[in-house]
């Protein structure tokens, strides 16, 4: 019998000694050849460094925390209001689809209509569509997945696009920005496991209950709007976001695509240009690759790591204790993102040359979970598999901040999402079993690795010659592109 327990606690012990060295080998420190002017530059950007952290932690964490706290409970919702696993996959896939056709317009409006003002509008759409989940009505739910949709497309593009230029507009660009990749994700885990504390306590305090009538589900089957039990966690959702769009008004300066703020390029004109970037530059397109291969693996683990530990579970055996199991799922990219940190910090380390370890780690794991049959060996792999999410976002995050040209930053990272959501949709819509899911994500991530071998040789070759790959070679192109 697995002993989810005890594995948990090692990994925590682990994440704890993995995170205290990363700290120490953070902490500004100077070597004796540094001259004096040098060390006050850097303790001066380490100051400045700190406080733009602190600023998009406070705003970011709350909207990661809005995610969070709904996740675990949108198809137990749906499911405690009556709908059947058909009509549930159904608003599963509008919202998907919703992310993959609205996204790639709202990141180019983002570009060129201010990324702080995309993330209040984040905030707002979001409310909306928590709001949507008071009723019953199958319309307002497929309109709340739509809204949701949308809001998943800003918030996984908007925010590192004003993070990326809050960095450049501070003179903090290279080190620093990977460490503030590093940091987001580490608080994004940390958040994940609070979030799921604090929703499973806040459903189970009360019951669904008809608005007005005080009766359930059940008992008043044609009643509109309900609150408690499963909706709780949507309203403590609400109220994060209503704190993450308050604070980036107060916290956050305005930035903007390198184009003007007035420049008259609509959000069609910002989406052709943002495609014609993607198509005619080839490391653009590589990152763009990996990153949906990557992540469309990773949503597809999020179904299916459920599934395969059931059925790969002995009969007698105890039921699985699935909050434990997310738990130490979170805590091993905790330990993945101060790993990071660590290689960070080691002068011969590119971050294109751990992407390529990182991603061959992964395809190694899912490869590993669709051919085990035991629940402790596809677990451990599971886990390896974690590692390797919180090593691949800060590494991502630091390679399309130096290869997708700033005017079109938003706009490109939705792009991405586009055969992202298509991956989802293909893992939703067709009746695959858990190991040939694992099997074809192992597939996608092999592919992959080996397109990141092509990035890393393209980018290293570059900074050989002399280039500029963040510039020299995305300008001509922005230009040939430009309406």
């Amino acid at each position: 019998m697995t002993s989810y327990s005890l594995i948990f606690w090692t990994t925590l012990a682990a994440n704890v000694g993995i995170t205290y060295r990363s700290l120490s080998n953070s902490s500004p420190s100077s070597s004796a050849t540094d001259t004096n002017s040098d060390e006050a530059d850097d303790m001066k950007n380490a100051v400045v460094h700190k406080s733009l952290l602190v600023r998009y932690l406070s705003v970011y964490l709350l909207a990661a925390l809005s995610d969070w706290l709904q996740g675990p409970y949108v198809y137990a919702l749906y499911n405690a209001y009556g709908y059947e696993q058909k009509a549930i996959a159904v608003l599963f896939v509008a919202g998907f689809g919703s992310s993959m056709i609205f996204g790639s317009f709202v990141g180019g409006m983002a570009d060129s209509g201010g990324r702080r003002k995309f993330v209040i509008i984040f905030a707002l759409t979001y409310i909306a569509s928590c709001i949507t989940k008071h009723f019953k009505s199958f319309s307002f739910l497929l309109l709340g997945r739509f809204l949701g949709g949308v809001s998943t497309s800003l918030l996984f593009s908007v925010f590192d696009s004003w993070l990326i230029k809050a960095h450049a507009m501070k003179g903090l660009e290279g080190s620093f920005l990977s460490k503030s990749f590093a940091a987001a994700s580490y608080g994004n885990y940390v958040v994940a496991i609070l979030a799921g504390l604090v929703a499973n306590h806040a459903a189970g305090m009360n019951d669904m209950v008809e608005f007005g009538s005080g009766e359930t589900v059940k008992e008043s089957p044609s009643g509109l709007i309900y609150y408690g039990g499963y909706i709780n966690p949507f309203d403590m959702a609400l109220v994060a976001l209503i704190l993450c769009g308050s604070l980036a008004t107060a916290l956050w300066d305005e930035n903007y695509g390198e184009q003007s703020p007035s420049s008259e390029s609509g959000s069609l004109n910002a989406l052709r240009n943002a495609a014609y970037t993607v198509v005619q530059n080839e490391e653009v397109l590589l990152c763009g690759i990996i990153s949906s291969l990557f992540e469309g693996s990773m949503y597809v683990f999020v179904f299916m790591w459920t599934p395969a530990l059931t059925a790969l579970t002995p009969e007698g055996d105890p039921g699985l204790p699935f909050g434990l199991i997310f738990a130490t799922f979170m805590v091993c990219c905790m330990a993945g993102s101060s790993t990071f940190t660590l290689l960070l910090g080691k002068k011969d380390m590119k971050v294109e040359s751990l992407a390529v370890y990182v991603l061959g780690l992964a395809s190694f794991a899912l490869f590993n979970v669709a051919i085990s049959g035991s629940d402790l060996i596809a677990f451990l792999s599971m886990l390896l598999f974690e590692l390797t999410v919180g090593l691949y976002f800060p590494s991502m995050g630091t390679m399309k901040s130096q290869i997708v040209p700033e005017s079109q930053r938003s706009a490109i990272y939705n792009i991405f999402r586009i055969p992202l959501n298509f991956i989802v949709l293909t893992s939703l819509l067709t009746n695959l079993s858990y190991r040939q899911s694992f099997f074809a994500c192992g597939c996608m991530l092999l592919a992959a690795s080996l397109m990141q071998m092509k990035l890393k040789a393209k980018r290293l070759n570059g900074e050989r010659s002399g280039e500029n790959p963040e510039y020299d070679q995305l300008a001509p192109i922005e230009e040939k592109g430009t309406v």
